[in-house]
């Protein structure tokens, strides 16, 4: 397993919270974007704790449909739905005494949250078609690329299990703002794999720089996944070059109305057009032109990314559902030429 590797006083930070927390057995939330090591850091707090010699467990709830994940879970009795030819352990049960990490979280259902909240309350849950209650001493660690903050406000996710589950919060900023990081995990990536797979490679000082100037979007795993690309096909180079290409392709946006066109076209709307300036509101004004900007803005994104609603979602740093709830307050709709919006 890979160690906490990385230079950056954020790495210090996230080590000696773990040192601090391990011992405790407080419900956890890890957050960051995909591919920081959420997982990793999950892991080295069991391995910290004095859980660890029992089980860790790990469930992904954005890969399951809701009934699945439910009886994945909390397990289930024979008979207790069509199929249940046998009795399942849940992994709320095979945890107990261990570590249950629930990662993306933020992309379980509001029923499932209600019950998972009651595990958390009581310290008791009940397999499907079982009228008992079991105990189970389990420390929770949930993990999620989300905002649970803004998921709050749109009503996706529950305040009261936000509150159980966030006793500690142990945030992992992208490695493009911690660029100091990037040198250790090369080295040490290199060294492992180039021994696993039987190679001798070195990253030449030349590559390196190269390497570290990247923005890495899909963080330590795409460093990862590149590290091996570069060890098996060797043609560092040239894999160094698309990469560089591809982090020309810009996503910036090119609002073609100019400011001052903006503030024209308001102070006229403003004056109901007659221009004199005698009634001008400067507070309707401001709450227009943020009005107009923000559509502009989700509306360009929305183009770039051919409507693709969750790809723009994670371009704008927003929820999937605030965007679509955006979508329909400013009444954005795709060209008509194009094909049906992506989810």
């Amino acid at each position: 397993m890979t160690s906490l590797i990385g230079a950056s006083a954020e790495m210090q930070r996230i080590r000696d919270l773990i040192e601090h927390v391990a011992k405790t057995d407080l419900n956890t939330v890890i957050s960051g974007e995909s591919g920081v090591g959420k997982e990793l850091v999950a892991r080295t707090l069991y391995l910290r704790s004095n859980r660890n010699g029992k089980a860790f467990v790990k469930i992904n709830c954005a890969a399951l449909p809701e009934t699945l994940l439910e009886s994945e879970l909390f397990g289930y009795e024979r008979g207790a739905f069509t199929g249940a030819d046998q009795k399942k352990r849940g992994r709320i049960e095979l945890a107990n005494g261990g570590v249950l990490m629930l990662d993306e979280i933020g992309d379980m259902s509001l029923s499932l949250q209600a019950k998972l909240l009651h595990v958390l309350q009581s310290g008791e849950f009940s397999p499907l078609g079982s009228e008992k209650e079991f105990k189970t001493d389990t420390w929770f660690i949930a993990a999620t690329n989300q905002d649970l903050e803004q998921s709050i406000k749109d009503k996706s996710f529950r305040e009261d299990l936000y509150y159980r589950l966030n006793v500690i919060r142990i945030y992992i900023p992208p490695l493009r703002e911690r660029p100091e990081d990037i040198a250790p995990l090369v080295d040490y990536y290199v060294s492992n794999y180039a021994a696993r797979l039987g190679n001798h490679f070195m990253i030449t000082p030349g590559q390196m720089k190269r390497i570290c100037s990247y923005p890495w979007p899909g963080n330590v795993r795409e460093l990862q996944n590149v590290l091996k690309r570069m060890i098996v096909l060797r043609n560092s180079d040239e894999i160094l070059d698309q990469l560089q290409a591809s982090s020309g392709r810009s996503t910036s946006i090119d609002i073609s109305t100019s400011a001052s066109s903006i503030a024209q076209d308001l102070i006229k709307s403003e004056e109901g057009g007659n221009g004199n300036g005698s009634s001008i509101s400067l507070k309707k004004i401001r709450k227009k032109a943020l009005d107009r900007v923000e559509k502009e803005v989700i509306s360009t994104i929305l183009d770039k990314t051919g409507w693709n609603r969750w790809n723009a979602s994670k371009i704008l740093k927003i929820s999937y559902k605030t965007l679509l709830y955006k979508i329909d307050e400013l009444n954005l709709r795709p060209p008509e030429n194009s094909k049906s919006p992506v989810a």
